[in-house]
């Protein structure tokens, strides 16, 4: 039982452009991903014929706030535009709009209301990705090292939005390094999200880079994975630890040798 794995474009490879990264992920025998769009050359990214399995599903807005939720549905309609001149199928959503890394409008306590409006935002979201064909999956962050002020961070949160919503076009993102840094204990985490799950992310903790170099033990990860019937994508959201070319593909070696039994 094996995963599709992907690679983030924005974190590999980085004297390189965009498309040319993209290019070396796909001659190395990986799908790609991307963060932004509205600031690439989105024909020449296609023209690369690399698949592309995910960026990010919105532009502004934060999913728990009712002034700024439409902002949040008005631009994921611009990306599901994007995504199809790409051929993405999978959008990313956060909870809270984020800026450099910290939440546009930062928040220290969850509210009722913020749930609520979350759900109700993400209902007309399903919506917008059933008539589109695509998935949105709302991906938990960490609050302690990377995010602060992001309300309904946890995975534990995004996974009871998921539930709550209970459509099938929206999902998680479920990303075990966020979740390490938060709450740990990955394995029941990924038993307990099961069909929730839209698709993985890793990198290692500490220092974000990738699979090997941290204290996550992601093979006994992936084998909790095939033993729950996962076969979707596994992302690598992570800094390669080496410098320079090599070490992008010493990093990209290292993620196949963690989730692809017969690399190792």
């Amino acid at each position: 039982m094996s995963f599709q794995l992907a690679v983030c474009a924005e974190m590999v490879f980085r004297d390189l452009p965009i498309v040319e990264r993209i290019e070396r992920i796909g001659e190395l025998g990986f799908a790609a991903e991307i963060w932004s769009w509205h600031d690439k050359d989105l024909s020449a990214l296609a023209a690369t014929g690399v698949t592309i399995t995910s960026m990010t599903g919105y532009l502004h807005g934060d999913l728990v706030d009712p002034e700024t939720c439409d902002e949040v549905v008005r631009t994921a309609r611009r990306s599901v535009e994007a995504a199809q001149t790409l051929g993405v199928t999978r959008l990313n959503l956060h909870t809270a709009e984020l800026v450099d890394g910290h939440a546009a409008r930062p928040r220290q306590r969850s509210t009722g209301q913020m749930w609520l409006t979350a759900a109700r935002t993400l209902e007309r979201i399903g919506e917008l990705g059933a008539a589109a064909g695509v998935q949105f999956c709302v991906e938990n962050l960490n609050t302690i090292v990377d995010h602060p002020g992001v309300p309904l961070a946890r995975a534990k949160d995004t996974l009871a939005l998921i539930e709550g919503v209970g459509h099938p076009n929206v999902k998680m993102m479920l990303d075990l390094y966020h979740a390490q840094i938060g709450e740990g204990n990955l394995i029941e985490l990924v038993r307990r999200c099961g069909d929730a799950i839209g698709e993985i992310q890793v990198a290692d903790v500490p220092g974000r880079c990738e699979p090997g170099t941290g204290e996550i033990n992601y093979p006994a990860v992936a084998e909790a994975l095939r033993g729950m019937g996962y076969t979707g994508t596994v992302g690598m959201e992570a800094w390669a630890s080496g410098a320079g070319a090599a070490g992008s593909e010493a990093a990209l070696s290292a993620f196949r040798a963690a989730f692809a039994p017969s690399a190792r």
